[in-house]
């Protein structure tokens, strides 16, 4: 069963703006590395929106959160790089 649906979960972005996406999350869809995804990422309890980009996991299971986006979420919220985050993955 291929990604249909919105998924969400809550990580912390390792180095170099990378998040892990749940093994549990990937076996159940079946999240191949070349299936474009949307992406929405949030610091956990901001009150603004989701910050949202277009990406492809890699084959380790990891996704690469783009330096602008990042910046953005810190800029709006002045949290560090090491606070918990909202991550929302969906079909393109």
């Amino acid at each position: 069963m291929p990604l249909t649906e919105s998924v969400s979960f809550t990580t912390t972005l390792e180095s170099q703006n990378k998040i892990q996406i749940p093994k549990l999350i990937r076996w159940r869809f079946k999240i191949e590395s070349d299936q474009a995804l949307k992406v929405g990422v949030n610091f956990l309890g901001a009150p603004t929106g989701m910050q949202v980009f277009y990406t492809k996991m890699r084959k380790d299971g990891r996704i690469t959160v783009p330096k602008f986006v990042l910046s953005l979420m810190q800029g709006e919220e002045g949290k560090s790089a090491s606070s918990p985050i909202d991550v929302m993955i969906e079909p393109a």
